[in-house]
């Protein structure tokens, strides 16, 4: 039975000079081929790959912007429509949450604290595997979703496993007015009657 290499030799003894030149350049030609091919699709990684990975700079860098932020306090703009009832910010965070595309797990509230006649509500929330750009968008929700509300705390943690991905832990926060004390305004109605009685 004869080898491969025998059968390549009549092959080639049997063939015309003119095809033995077509073989050749054929040998030649397609080696290059793939290399070009090879070239390109690399190429076309590498473009795709540093798309990506500017797309997740900027969006670190709108994370660590909000983080920058810190606590803040409610403007003088927001002050003259800010009412007594706080924000329930179970359910604004849970329909960021779904906005941004996503399910809340829940969040742990905070006791509430007044001060210069502001009351602070605040919960913390638990995020994991997070894509960078769901989270954007989440964070954008809450900061922009009511005036009221803002992000106090941000702590991020890059996921090991998938980069692109994050784990970490929130505290968002919501301004009201301090509702009047029971009975204010009635100390001059009872100073006034008691002068009443005396004259």
């Amino acid at each position: 039975m004869p080898t491969i290499t025998e059968r390549a030799r009549d092959f080639w003894d049997r063939i015309s000079p003119r095809e033995r030149r077509l073989v050749m350049i054929a040998a030649i030609a397609v080696p290059i081929t793939i290399a070009i091919w090879l070239a390109f699709s690399i190429s076309d990684g590498l473009v795709a790959k540093e798309a990506r990975i500017e797309k997740m700079r900027k969006a670190l860098v709108v994370l660590a912007d909000l983080k920058a932020r810190g606590p803040q306090q409610p403007a003088d703009d927001v002050v003259a429509t800010m009412g007594v009832e706080p924000i329930s910010l179970d359910t604004y965070l849970t329909n960021a949450a779904q906005k941004a595309g996503f399910t809340l797990k829940g969040t742990v509230p905070r006791n509430p604290v007044t001060r210069n006649g502001f009351v602070t509500n605040s919960v913390s929330l638990q995020i994991s595997d997070l894509p960078i750009e769901q989270l954007k968008k989440f964070l954008q929700e809450i900061e922009t979703g009511s005036k009221v509300v803002v992000v106090t705390r941000l702590d991020l943690r890059r996921d090991f496993k998938a980069k692109e991905k994050l784990d970490g832990t929130l505290e968002v926060s919501t301004y009201s007015k301090e509702p009047p004390a029971k009975g204010e305004g009635s100390g001059s109605d009872s100073a006034g009657s008691a002068e009443k009685k005396g004259s």
